[in-house]
């Protein structure tokens, strides 16, 4: 009985990794693919002119989900391939949490995130993730991090990230994070408050 309930647990916990690790990959693809579309567009240009680029590139897109669904229909073997390559990189990204802390070091402490949020964003009043990402990653952080990581981590320190946030320098809204919402936590503000004055 031990051994079965053993067997039982072992493949729940196999099934649990490769659900949440297929909707990993599927996140990380859909995101770097929108992005990618979203490229294409040109700030330099208005109106139909500037959506020429991400159209072209849907319609490359379409062209190559076309091309990858006519080769597996005259090859079906190939099927087991992208099914084999899917489910090892479901299995990578689906490891278990103890796991992933002991390959990545210590969180980072809340207030010195919000700091480097609020660097990132200067004068304005909110900051697209991907501004974010780029600013760590220029500073030797973050290396090989997508914005969908970084989301994951900051929503794991309670900051919020907003679906659609409008920054400057960009005419489409995309995940970010406000100003508003990089308060300091009420430890730091009672800290600072009770702070002993240096005035004469």
């Amino acid at each position: 009985m031990k051994r079965r309930l053993a067997l039982w647990a072992a493949r729940t916990a196999a099934a649990d990794r490769l659900a949440w690790g297929s909707a990993a990959v599927w996140q990380r693809r859909a995101d770097a693919l929108t992005a990618w579309v979203r490229a294409g567009r040109r700030d330099d240009l208005s109106g139909w002119r500037a959506a020429l680029g991400p159209a072209l590139r849907l319609l490359i897109l379409g062209a190559v989900a076309y091309v990858v669904w006519a080769t597996v229909r005259a090859l079906p073997w190939l099927m087991w391939l992208l099914a084999g390559w899917w489910l090892r990189a479901a299995w990578k990204a689906g490891r278990p949490a103890p796991e992933a802390l002991e390959e990545e070091p210590a969180s980072p402490d809340v207030e010195a995130v919000r700091a480097l949020l609020l660097e990132a964003m200067g004068d304005a009043d909110a900051v697209h993730l991907r501004t974010v990402l780029a600013h760590l990653q220029q500073q030797g952080h973050g290396e090989g991090w997508t914005v969908s990581d970084l989301r994951a981590r900051l929503e794991a320190l309670h900051i919020p990230v907003h679906a659609k946030v409008k920054a400057p320098g960009s005419k489409s809204p995309t995940r970010g994070v406000r100003r508003a919402d990089l308060a300091p936590s009420p430890a730091a503000a009672e800290e600072t408050s009770t702070a002993p004055s240096t005035a004469a």
